[in-house]
């Protein structure tokens, strides 16, 4: 007999297979948008069966891989890696390449929410960075973060400036793709150290430290060279007073958009509270979030920026005056649903463009291996700037995984156009996507490894020992 837990397990699987199952055959039998009436076409129902299959594909994804020790992230993106791919297998239906071009389709209605969704995503990144705590972290994790950020830029520029399959590409291509290799998952880092048991370690603190400064290092990166592809598309020159300014009004809205959020923030959750009616601090704070966003597009940045930064400037405390009048759970609780949904989605249409046959063309397998490489050895200068007496490998070893940060610049490359090409093409996206994947999986048991490593080496020299690893914080595999 199964357990209880494993029953609705089975039952709650086999119900989600059963809901997949109908979806695919609606799309491949090419019946989704028709109505039993009249057969008139209802445009929002072949959307519906394509949410369905997305997110059924996400959760069962995502569970496999939590049940693998990998991030559920990698999960879904590898579950959108089958359905952007199933149109290899013989016998596949036009449907079902309706299914994945709509999904792809730019601008198109799975695009939008998949758009939407790493704003959401990155307002959660903001949200989950403390600013005061990357102030108290000081010198040593802004050192690690600028090595973080320049030598994997620098080696990315040059591996694809060497090897990228092709002739003619624009310098500021190759520009963006060592962008692509900044960031730092921070989410991904922080889970390994807390499952690990490690998250006391001076080390662990100024890895989670440097990770948040690299992604903001990162965005501001993205934001100068996708303004500078931008002016170059429209025929606009761009030189060195040009890149100066895009650095100044990149940085400059950070800062303004935190500063000035700060001080804005209370007295706009204050004016909510008088309002009445559910969901008052969910709303204000999504306005807020959409509201930089949109801000930040209108002066040339990636509308991630301003997500980030609203998610920076918003501290429990702004809100307080909403949570007094009943608004009991914190932001982060309140948001998590929405994200739930809507995260996902991206993920799985991130795994979509990956097209396996690229990895026929050649060069593209040697592209994607040196990009990898380039990544991990980026990382490893990292520990480098740190005390001697620190664990200088762990700190490298935990800077390693791209995570979604790698995936949401990768994914602004895809849709953006320079001389009549995507700047990030369908091989390099391939590449980008196998880069994040690997170094995200060898993560976790290269950083077990090093820190157990790292407490033998202090127990070796006296120095007391650190609490062990506790398996107790695996996930349970009931759950």
């Amino acid at each position: 007999m199964l357990s209880t837990s494993r029953s609705r397990a089975v039952f709650a699987i086999g119900t989600l297979l059963c809901l997949g199952a109908t979806a695919l055959w609606a799309q491949t039998s090419g019946g989704g948008g028709e109505a039993a009436a009249g057969g008139h076409s209802d445009p929002v129902t072949p959307i519906l069966f394509d949410l369905i299959a997305l997110l059924l594909a996400a959760k069962l994804g995502g569970a496999i891989f939590l049940r693998l020790g990998q991030p559920s992230v990698l999960g879904e993106l590898v579950a959108g890696v089958v359905l952007g791919n199933l149109l290899l297998f013989p016998g596949s239906q036009p449907g079902l390449e309706a299914f994945v071009a709509r999904v792809l389709e730019h601008g198109g209605p799975i695009d939008i929410l998949a758009r939407l969704g790493v704003i959401i995503l990155l307002f959660m990144v903001g949200l989950e960075s403390n600013l005061r705590s990357m102030m108290r972290v000081g010198l040593p994790s802004l050192f690690v973060a600028v090595i973080g950020v320049v030598v994997p830029f620098l080696l990315g520029w040059g591996v694809s400036a060497w090897l990228l399959p092709g002739e003619g590409h624009d310098p500021l291509v190759f520009v963006f793709i060592g962008a692509t290799l900044c960031a730092t998952s921070v989410g991904i880092t922080a889970r390994v150290l807390k499952e690990l048991n490690q998250l006391h370690r001076d080390e662990s603190r100024i890895v989670l430290g440097a990770a948040v400064i690299d992604d903001v290092l990162g965005l501001i990166i993205l934001a100068v060279v996708s303004a500078m592809i931008g002016a170059k598309a429209s025929g606009t020159a761009v030189g060195l007073g040009s890149v100066a300014t895009l650095v100044v009004v990149a940085v400059g809205f950070l800062v303004a958009s935190v500063v000035g959020g700060i001080w804005l923030a209370p007295r706009v959750f204050r004016l909510a509270s008088r309002l009445r009616g559910e969901g008052l601090l969910l709303i204000t704070a999504l306005l807020i979030c959409f509201g930089l966003a949109a801000l930040a597009g209108l002066v040339g940045l990636a509308p991630i920026v301003g997500a980030f930064a609203a998610g920076l400037l918003l501290d429990e405390v702004h809100y307080r005056s909403l949570t007094d009048v009943g608004e009991t759970h914190a932001l982060e609780h309140r948001i998590q649903p929405l994200a739930d949904v809507m995260v996902p989605i991206f993920f799985v249409q991130m795994g979509m463009t990956v097209k396996l046959s690229a990895f026929a063309e050649p060069g593209v397998l040697g592209f994607a291996t040196l990009l990898t490489l380039a990544a991990i050895i980026g990382k490893q200068a990292c520990g480098l700037v740190v005390d001697k007496r620190l664990d200088r490998t762990s700190i490298g070893i935990a800077m390693i995984p791209r995570g979604e940060v790698g995936l949401i610049f990768a994914a602004i490359g895809h849709s953006m156009v320079l001389n009549g090409e995507r700047v990030i093409s369908d091989l390099t996206n391939a590449a980008v996507v196998i880069m994040v994947i690997v170094t995200t999986m060898i993560t976790p048991p290269a950083l077990a490894w090093s820190l157990r490593h790292g407490e033998r080496k202090l127990a070796a020299a006296g120095h007391p020992v650190r609490p062990p690893y506790d398996p107790s914080h695996e996930l349970d595999a009931d759950d």
